[in-house]
């Protein structure tokens, strides 16, 4: 479990030393506090010189003002730390999704589904609050106790023994606190899900006359609930006692021990100045820490655990290959397809019947809406047709292995890392065949501007044809046979798109392109048109004799602009 947060904290040192290095910007006020404090009363207005002390006054709002600017880049550091932690995260759960939908044969379902919207950001949030409580408390417990220090080094006794004992209470009761919250977000789902069912179910229920069990049922769960969030509550109780023992005893025992203070040299000013420290710095310092631990990082590690050893994702075992999805070639054929976005809905795909032998070039025409990506989708298995039977190599659409096909979308996807991760995400490619992909795509001039492979990047910094040329270049290093353009070049001018598609064309394999431009149909070997009535296959010269569509695209086109397909 605790795999992930290590990999994010060691992944960059730079990071940490950042971040450490604002966090002593930010804690300069528990530093600074108490000593301020003492020496303005001590030296300056109990001494008669409030000069002196209205200038140790201005040193605090001086140190407020920097702990003001070291706040805002520690938030920033945290989000360095946490964001590439979230994208591991999303990157196990997407994986093991699509490795259940090859081994089953099902598709990822709505388990995953939830756990990457929801249990993942709940793991990142509270990755992000724990860094940030715990970075807090660390740097202002030392800065107080060298404050102390330098203010009394006897006042160390007194704050230094309760305040171990209440941090040690807390610490020993977070394991059994951890395993509360778990049962306790257990039980919480458990009783959404009962209360979804029913409500999803009234008229069946009404119409059986089940009103009674299955309300029993409910009560059940709602009850169960109730009593692992009174045995949670019970523990939670122990965080309180944590923080008196801890945060406000010491303030006790500085009050009764003044008298012994002042014997060894205090004065007013260090006994008021030792208080501060306690109440402004040590206090909520712990106070945050019972509240960051206790609640984000119970939550931390129960997301992580449902996440990393969840059932729904299941390994393959190791050295082994699957015993469904490999393909025995990259040709594809749709046997009496039909497909509808819902049981009522018309079809959007009705009997389609079509075969692309292995190493065949299509382009796949008709207006928006028709059905092209749809296609796409039932080809990937990423949908399942209503009726009829898809095979690549021989093997079925929805159990295909994922090496075994690429599809790249109109809006390509790239993650946070660097270029070369992204461009070999899809196969550990030598540095010659990166080289390679990216001549071929026509990706050598952005590789340059951002000064090599090593470069970080994100979705935020490149336009959409700059994300597209770099999906290009992953897809042609990619080792499926079967590769898939859903209008995968709509963001690059003519030039760019037909130097991307030549690219894939000399790459071998079968390509299937949703065609943006007419100009890729042109290209193609073989052109299919949807209009919505029927399919047609054929080559440019016979679409235009048997389809009036092709035939009025074709001559409504002007190939010396750069007008999409269907305006």
């Amino acid at each position: 479990m605790n795999r992930p947060v290590r990999r994010a904290l060691r992944s960059d040192p730079y990071r940490l030393v950042r971040l450490g290095a604002w966090s002593v910007a930010e804690t300069t006020p528990a530093l600074v506090v108490g000593l301020a404090i003492a020496r303005a009363i001590d030296e300056g207005f109990a001494a008669g010189r409030p000069g002196v002390g209205f200038a140790w006054l201005a040193v605090l709002g001086g140190a407020w003002l920097v702990a003001a600017v070291g706040a805002r880049q520690v938030v920033m550091a945290v989000a360095a730390i946490v964001e590439p932690f979230r994208e591991d995260l999303l990157a196990h759960v997407v994986d093991g999704a699509l490795q259940r939908s090859t081994t089953s044969g099902r598709g990822p379902g709505t388990g995953a589904v939830a756990r990457s919207n929801l249990q993942v950001e709940l793991a990142r949030d509270a990755f992000a609050s724990v860094i940030t409580v715990v970075r807090s408390f660390v740097f202002t417990v030392v800065s107080v106790m060298l404050g102390l220090t330098t203010l009394i080094p006897e006042v160390l006794v007194l704050v230094l023994p309760p305040f171990v004992v209440g941090l040690g209470l807390f610490l020993l009761s977070l394991p059994d606190l951890a395993r509360r919250q778990r049962a306790f977000i257990m039980a919480d789902e458990h009783t959404a899900e009962s209360l979804t069912d029913m409500v999803g179910g009234l008229r069946d229920i009404t119409a059986c006359r089940a009103e009674d069990r299955v309300a029993a049922a409910v009560g059940l769960q709602v009850t169960e609930q109730a009593r692992v969030t009174r045995s949670l509550a019970r523990v939670t109780a122990l965080r309180t006692v944590s923080l008196a023992v801890g945060g406000w005893l010491p303030v006790l025992l500085v009050l009764a021990g003044t008298p012994w203070l002042i014997s060894r040299g205090a004065g007013a000013g260090v006994i008021l100045g030792a208080l501060a420290y306690i109440t402004q710095s040590l206090a909520p310092a712990l106070g945050n820490l019972v509240e960051g631990l206790g609640i984000s990082g119970v939550r931390l590690r129960v997301s992580l655990n449902r996440i990393l050893h969840s059932e729904d994702l299941p390994r393959r075992p190791a050295g082994r290959s699957p015993s469904k999805g490999t393909s025995r070639g990259a040709g594809v054929e749709l046997r009496g397809v039909t497909f509808a976005y819902g049981p009522h809905a018309e079809p959007v795909i009705d009997d389609l019947h079509l075969s692309v032998p292995e190493g065949d070039h299509i382009a796949v025409v008709g207006p928006s809406g028709i059905g092209k990506s749809t296609l796409a989708a039932l080809v990937t298995g990423m949908l399942r047709p209503r009726s009829g039977q898809i095979l690549v190599g021989g093997v079925p659409a929805e159990e295909l292995h994922p090496a075994g096909r690429t599809l790249i979308p109109q809006e390509a996807y790239v993650f946070r890392g660097s270029l070369m991760e992204n461009l070999t995400y899809l196969a550990q490619a030598p540095a010659a065949a990166v080289d390679g992909a990216v001549a071929a795509v026509g990706l050598t001039a952005l590789v340059t501007r951002l000064g090599g492979y090593s470069a970080e990047i994100h979705s935020g910094m490149l336009s959409p044809g700059e994300r597209q040329l770099i999906a290009l270049a992953r897809a042609y290093l990619a080792p499926a046979r079967l590769v898939i353009l859903d209008e995968a070049t709509c963001h690059l001018d003519p030039a760019a798109e037909a130097r991307a598609e030549k690219a894939f064309i000399r790459r071998g394999g079968t390509l299937l392109v949703i065609a943006h431009r007419l100009t890729s149909a042109l290209r193609a070997r073989r052109i299919l048109v949807m209009d919505g009535t029927s399919v047609q296959l054929g080559g440019h010269e016979e679409m235009l004799a048997v389809s009036p569509l092709y035939a009025d695209l074709i001559g409504r086109w002007n190939p010396s602009n750069t007008q999409e397909l269907v305006p």
